[in-house]
């Protein structure tokens, strides 16, 4: 009896570079080998989304919605997915409605097929906004489970969250391991009840961080995954994805189809290694975010996250401070109700684990974004949070219960009638709405042209006159 069918969703052009390289490969990388990629038979490609929208404004110089538009135009048979931030939508706070139902419509309109929608609490009242937009204007809505371990995260819990997402009107399923603490047999047990139960497709989405990813997907697969997420080779390992070249080679071994091309895979794989190699180099690529970690099992740190964060380290010159950052990292996650670690909520916890190790004392300094967090503005945390904590975080204010965003009132003609003078189309709005000070930044390095003249064209004369 023949096994069924697992397909590939290749993430190099996403996700794979985001966690080893911190989103730093531009377009100019991409480009070359789209048409080979368009052909070489992925369920998909992960192209945009989560930190690719900032990174290309930041340090890239690039219009985000330009490069989306240029993958389009190469790729032309293959579907093009993204990750969406549920309601925070590419950034790290709550949007209005209305800029989430806009953002979605376009991403569409650009080229995108496939959205991935996730919450960081698993609250499903911040993705109601994405799901229904995403249905609206004909593209297909993969919602999320965002994964983590604790006491209340159980395979039942899990299962009834994908219940009831498939009642909302999800098209498929991702479980998604942001820290690679998704274990083999836990893998085994989720998908094979999610199976039992849902009648959607189901991916999943795991990191090499702590060294079991590959066998994670055999026994997902084993128990009817349908798709897995894997990275180029030179783009995977580490924080980063399993390689792709290497699960099509286990997965034909164990009897499965997979309608990869093997042949095309190892050529990508030929295209991106000097690329890595360039990365390595001149830095970018942190050695040790290749590095096996074991302990991320109990730390629950993402790939991403842990890139950034020694980056973080690196450049206020504290390294020495990393093993210490990481540890304070569980304690903060159980004082804040045990959210998954994922975007936006990694970069908070984290930047609170840093605050409290580098100040000597912790919550001595709290950023913004955690107090927001404990007032119920990103959700419901998954754990209620003890009263002393919440005190000691926001004093006697009372946290919300409803949906955030039912506070807020529409932002788009805001948004229009701030940045009229630089932008000339709705994604331009977006690039500000998203990213105001970056956005303003390069929309108006775009519109004024005096920023494109090299400064040693510029003629001054400074001699004296006669």
């Amino acid at each position: 009896m023949s096994k069924p069918t697992v397909e590939m969703m290749e993430t190099v052009l996403r996700d794979g570079q985001q966690s080893l390289i911190a989103t730093r490969m531009p377009i100019s990388d991409m480009v070359p080998i789209l048409d080979k990629m368009d052909r070489a038979g992925y369920h998909a490609l992960e192209v945009w989304g989560g930190a690719t929208f900032d990174s290309c404004l930041r340090y890239l110089n690039e219009d985000p919605w330009e490069r989306l538009r240029t993958i389009r135009k190469h790729v032309k048979h293959t579907k093009l997915q993204m990750l969406l931030r549920g309601q925070n939508i590419l950034g790290y706070k709550n949007y209005a409605d209305d800029v989430v139902e806009k953002f979605v419509q376009k991403s569409l309109e650009n080229g995108i097929d496939i959205i991935r929608m996730f919450d960081a609490l698993n609250d499903t009242r911040n993705l109601k906004t994405a799901l229904a937009a995403t249905k609206k204007y004909g593209g297909h809505a993969q919602m999320t489970i965002s994964y983590t371990t604790s006491e209340f995260h159980t395979i039942p819990y899990y299962v009834q969250l994908a219940k009831e997402m498939e009642i909302m009107g999800a098209d498929s399923l991702c479980i998604k391991d942001m820290a690679g603490i998704l274990t083999p047999q836990r893998a085994y047990d989720l998908v094979s009840e999610l199976k039992a139960t849902i009648n959607i497709p189901i991916e999943v989405h795991t990191h090499a961080t702590s060294g079991i990813a590959d066998m994670t997907y055999i026994k997902a697969v084993e128990a009817g995954a349908d798709i897995i997420d894997t990275a180029s080779s030179p783009f995977a390992g580490g924080t980063s994805q399993p390689a792709t070249e290497s699960m099509l080679v286990a997965l034909r071994d164990l009897g499965y189809e997979v309608p990869v091309d093997a042949t095309l895979a190892a050529e990508i794989a030929e295209y991106f290694a000097p690329i890595r190699d360039r990365f390595r180099a001149d830095g970018g690529l942190n050695p040790k975010v290749m590095d096996v970690q074991p302990k991320s099992l109990r730390y629950q740190v993402p790939g991403g996250m842990l890139s950034n964060l020694l980056a973080q380290l690196k450049d206020q010159g504290q390294e020495a401070l990393y093993e210490r950052v990481l540890n304070e990292v569980p304690k903060v996650r159980a004082d804040l109700g045990f959210p998954p670690l994922v975007t936006p909520l990694s970069q908070m916890v984290g930047t609170q684990a840093l605050m409290n190790v580098m100040s000597g004392e912790r919550y001595k300094l709290i950023p913004n974004e955690i107090k927001d967090y404990v007032r119920g503005l990103y959700g419901r945390p998954p754990v209620p949070i003890a009263p002393a904590m919440v005190h000691k975080i926001i004093g006697n204010e009372k946290p919300i219960d409803s949906r955030p965003a039912d506070a807020i009132a529409p932002q788009l003609p805001q948004f229009e009638q701030e940045i009229k003078a630089y932008a000339h189309s709705m994604e331009d709005v977006l690039i500000y709405g998203l990213f105001p000070d970056q956005g303003r930044d390069f929309l108006g390095r775009r519109e004024d042209r005096y920023y494109d003249v090299p400064l040693q064209t510029i003629q001054l004369d400074f001699a004296p006159k006669a």
